[in-house]
């Protein structure tokens, strides 16, 4: 079960100093994969939704 953010307080201070290390990684990984569909033929070109908040800051 993940541990919500109301339950971990040390990690808002930690994302406060020193940024989200997780949602960069997510970031990452979601640019590494539309990369790899672009170049792979056969899968699906569609980018990832970035109404969401997840792969923005491309």
């Amino acid at each position: 079960m993940p541990i919500r953010n109301d339950e971990a307080p040390i990690y808002e201070d930690l994302v406060r100093e020193r940024g989200d290390a997780v949602a960069e990684a997510r970031t990452a990984a979601e640019r590494t994969q539309y990369q790899a569909a672009q170049l792979l033929p056969g899968h699906d070109r569609v980018r990832p939704d970035q109404g969401t908040g997840q792969g923005a800051g491309w």
